[in-house]
């Protein structure tokens, strides 16, 4: 076969494979606990809240941004990178106003943990998540709805969209609504990037929650038991997308 032949069939070779290629998970590093539990920022990069990002996740975003805008759909993240301390905040705010409202502190856990995580076990803490809406459109009232995404929610188009065309960007939804997935509820705005997540996800299962937990300033921790950690770990943390699951 002559040169440029050869040069030819190798660059149309590529781009057959490239959905594949282009989520192929990355090599395996040594993740910290303090980078896992969104305590170190040192790969994470941006200024915006809204848009801080892993330093791996900001090219295949922007290359499906850019994608999904010649299709006329703006997306847009409205939540990415969250520290311990933002996600401490917003476990202590809800378990105050929950037990404030007379739940007992179980229960109250057990309401918060329906959404929102436990400090040090958000995959927000990565940098590779996002949660994403289409900026191009009237927005609602309160833009992280289920019902945003379906029917003739504001942003079924972007869902539409995202079906079709994210996983070929290495983006998989985290929280699907299979009726038999137990733990966090369905969460149609929320996609991780699997060539990082994959391997931090893997790194993560290796940490002993009970110790974590058990040495943290958390309001509310002494409700969290092992039995109560372990059922955590098995449908909150694993329960997930098995394609996202090591």
């Amino acid at each position: 076969m002559k040169r440029k032949s050869l040069l030819l069939f190798a660059v149309l070779l590529c781009l057959a494979f490239w959905p594949t290629l282009a989520w192929a998970p990355a090599t395996q590093q040594s993740y910290s606990l303090a980078i896992l539990t969104g305590q170190d920022e040192q790969n994470i990069v941006g200024s915006a809240y809204a848009s801080r990002l892993h330093k791996d996740v900001i090219e295949p975003f922007l290359a499906m941004q850019r994608a999904a805008a010649a299709d006329g759909i703006s997306i847009s993240t409205v939540s990415a990178f969250r520290s311990y301390e933002r996600q401490k905040e917003i476990f202590e705010g809800k378990f105050e106003r929950f037990t404030g409202q007379g739940m007992d502190p179980e229960a109250a856990i057990d309401k918060i943990i329906e959404y929102s995580t436990i400090p040090g076990t958000s995959r927000h803490h990565w940098g590779t998540e996002l949660d994403l809406i289409d900026a191009a459109v009237d927005q609602p009232e309160s833009s992280l709805e289920p019902e945003n995404y379906h029917g003739k929610g504001a942003y079924c188009k972007l869902k539409e969209w995202m079906d079709l065309h994210a996983e070929s960007f290495g983006f998989y939804l985290v929280y699907t609504d299979n009726p038999l997935r137990k733990g966090f509820k369905y969460e149609p705005w929320h996609y991780s990037y699997a060539p990082v997540s994959i391997p931090m996800m893997k790194a993560y299962k290796e940490i002993d929650l009970q110790q974590f937990l058990s040495q943290g300033q958390l309001m509310g921790k002494e409700y969290i038991g092992q039995g109560f950690i372990e059922r955590y770990r098995t449908e909150q943390v694993l329960d997930i997308n098995p394609a996202l699951v090591p």
